[in-house]
């Protein structure tokens, strides 16, 4: 079928699970997920691109998204923030996903300033739909979003991955001031 997205996947470890990479053939990401939610990855899929409207073959390190996502788990976080993605998305979500991208990283805001920065500040609650809406967790960092009063709220991935997430880009994104003397 010549209207079928040919879509590629991978798995690698992490030090917080199993990660599925998906890449299409033009070499966009299309879908960084938890191999434990599989099952609601699958049907997001289907629901963006219809029942008969993709493929899914198994491939190694496609696009190098696998190689780029051990990268950033071994410290390596400015790889993620070049990474081309193609989502689908309704424009809505899709404004919310480009906001996320720029969020430096080590650095959290609230829903509502994730609201405020896409210029719809009463729309906090379709901000955090959307929000959770994302399929390419890590890479567009739904995970540096967090409550009004500073606390983790929900994260497709878990508390516990966001919680270990953010600490990593904080720990990573600390670089030591060198101290010269002559």
């Amino acid at each position: 079928m010549a209207d079928t997205l040919r879509l590629f996947i991978d798995r690698t470890d992490t030090p917080i699970g199993e990660l599925v990479v998906i890449a299409d053939s033009d070499g966009r990401l299309r879908v960084v997920d938890w191999t434990d939610h599989e099952a609601r990855l699958l049907l997001l899929l289907r629901r963006q691109y219809g029942e008969h409207g993709f493929t899914l073959d198994p491939a190694r390190d496609p696009g190098g998204f696998t190689t780029a996502m051990i990268a950033y788990f071994n410290g390596d976080l400015g790889i993620i923030d070049d990474l081309p993605v193609e989502t689908a998305g309704t424009p809505f979500q899709r404004k919310v996903w480009a906001a996320l991208r720029d969020i430096p990283c080590g650095v959290t805001i609230s829903y509502s300033e994730l609201a405020r920065r896409i210029d719809q500040p009463s729309a906090v609650r379709a901000v955090g739909l959307a929000n959770g809406a994302n399929p390419v967790g890590i890479v567009v960092p739904c995970h540096r979003v967090v409550g009004a009063n500073g606390t983790l709220t929900g994260y497709g991935g878990g508390i516990e991955r966001k919680r270990w997430l953010l600490a990593h880009e904080t720990k990573a994104a600390i670089t030591p001031q060198l101290s010269l003397t002559l």
